[in-house]
């Protein structure tokens, strides 16, 4: 199976300066947990709904109503191609201890998201299973 046979598609990404505020409600709207962070056409970052928390509200002197993307983003990004199978995307996820991982086509464009859910939906449960175990470790 390939990612493009699982992944969400038309997945959008915001500026590193868009307002956490902007983020946030966008994360509801679409009812996700990350939003890709792009600059100069490329992907530079990703912020989740983590990020947001940790490296947002729970800092003392953190102000949210100023606060944008860059504030609060993970900085560097991995991906994975539409046409990779969804097995060694799978490998990648679980190697990096990550949830959601951008899909990019051959010219580099990003066109999807394969997540966690996506995986559960249609991996087989033995690769399931190990990716389960892999990225919710405790660190």
């Amino acid at each position: 199976m390939k990612v493009k046979d699982v992944m969400h598609k038309g997945v959008d990404w915001v500026s590193p300066d868009t307002p956490i505020t902007e983020i946030a409600k966008l994360m509801q709207g679409h009812d996700v947990g990350c939003i890709p962070i792009g600059q100069d056409d490329r992907l530079i970052g990703m912020v989740t709904d983590r990020d947001l928390v940790c490296k947002g509200l729970a800092n003392k002197n953190f102000n949210s109503a100023r606060a944008t993307a860059r504030d609060v983003m993970t900085e560097g990004i991995h991906c994975c191609r539409e046409d990779d199978d969804l097995a060694k995307a799978v490998h990648h996820m679980e190697t990096l201890k990550i949830r959601r991982l951008p899909v990019i086509n051959k010219s580099k464009r990003m066109v999807g998201m394969v997540s966690l859910g996506d995986v559960g939906h249609f991996a087989g449960a033995d690769l399931m299973s190990q990716y389960m175990k892999s990225v919710s470790a405790h660190h």
